[in-house]
């Protein structure tokens, strides 16, 4: 079967793969779509760390059970699912604590691993959750939108606080979303003006473009005390810093991009403004599901998500033009069926 193989830092092909069957306790899937992370466009420019070369990309999948391994019963041939494309090794210290999300030897799809730019694949059942009154292409977004919800509920948003968001793609609307949705009064950042119009629709109140405008602007919110909570999913060094020079006193800061180089802080700025500063990686099942329930309710203008469709042979230019203009794409989303 056909498969999009990213060869060298800029360079992809057409490959051909065995096509996999499934084991005991696995689901073989038809994909149908396939959404471009951020972390596939860093892998195609050389930029991925996590995603040695050759690497099949792409974890954001919608499909259908077309087969199933033995024992597997909590679904059926022909539904419909989303993929979580995490592991866990149940070991580490966030296994153990309950958080398998941000396990110490995490293989994600696409990253760690081979991912799903191909027709088939195959997964534990426990790792696909039905949802049949989506399509496939609205299930190709629960992914990026599962992390930016996980980003917010990290940062424990109250009613009426004040929220700063640093970058506009699909994570960063998916927490503007979900920011809007626990009642913050919401700021979206980005460098772009394209991605206006779409961080509103998400839910944020005003939008800023910090190309164009001085971010100690934001630090002169609610009365010059700065907003209450910083979520960075830009993954710029300028950002991660700013998130700590403008968050108010005994605020929140927290980071779900991955910044390009090392990030160098006035780290008296934590201890003066009593700080919370928190990681948040990858998405649980309960931010999966949450995300699906408001996309069953019309909750996220998914249409105007997708900027770019695209033939899974055509896969390696829809990597090539996000390059060329990032700020152009909210999401590609590649048909492999």
């Amino acid at each position: 079967m056909n498969a999009l193989l990213i060869t060298a830092a800029g360079a992809t092909t057409l490959t051909d793969i065995p096509e996999p069957s499934a084991a005991a306790g696995q689901v073989k899937i038809r994909v149908h779509r396939v959404g471009l992370c951020g972390s596939d466009l860093s892998t195609y420019r050389g930029q991925n760390a996590m995603a040695p070369f050759p690497r099949i990309p792409g974890h954001e999948i919608g499909g259908e059970i077309i087969a199933l391994g033995e024992g597997v019963t909590r679904c059926a041939l022909g539904d419909r699912v989303v993929v979580l494309p995490y592991t866990e090794c149940c070991s580490c210290a966030a296994c153990r604590n309950g958080r398998a999300n941000a396990c110490e030897h995490n293989q994600t799809l696409g990253v760690q691993r081979d991912g799903a730019l191909c027709a088939f694949i195959v997964v534990p059942e426990e790792k696909v959750i039905v949802c049949n009154t989506l399509g496939y292409e609205h299930l190709a977004l629960v992914e990026p939108l599962a992390v930016g919800m996980h980003v917010a509920r990290r940062a424990g948003i109250d009613v009426g606080e004040r929220v700063v968001v640093f970058g506009c793609g699909v994570i960063g609307l998916g927490a503007i979303a979900a920011a809007a949705g626990m009642g913050g009064r919401v700021i979206a950042v980005d460098i772009d003006d394209r991605k206006k119009d779409i961080a509103l629709a998400c839910g944020a109140d005003a939008f800023f473009n910090s190309r164009e405008r001085d971010l100690s602007e934001l630090a002169a919110l609610d009365e010059g005390r700065g907003p209450a909570v910083v979520i960075e999913a830009a993954g710029v060094a300028e950002t991660y810093r700013a998130a700590v020079d403008i968050v108010a006193f005994t605020g929140r800061v927290a980071y779900v991009g991955y910044a390009k180089k090392d990030v160098s802080y006035d780290t008296a700025l934590f201890v003066k403004k009593e700080l919370n500063i928190l990681g948040a990686r990858n998405a649980t099942m309960r931010d999966f599901e949450a995300v699906l329930s408001l996309l069953e309710q019309g909750r996220y203008p998914l249409d105007r998500l997708i900027t770019g469709r695209y033939p899974l042979q055509d896969a390696g230019k829809a990597l090539e033009a996000w390059s060329s203009d990032p700020g152009g794409v909210i999401k590609s989303v590649i048909d492999i069926s």
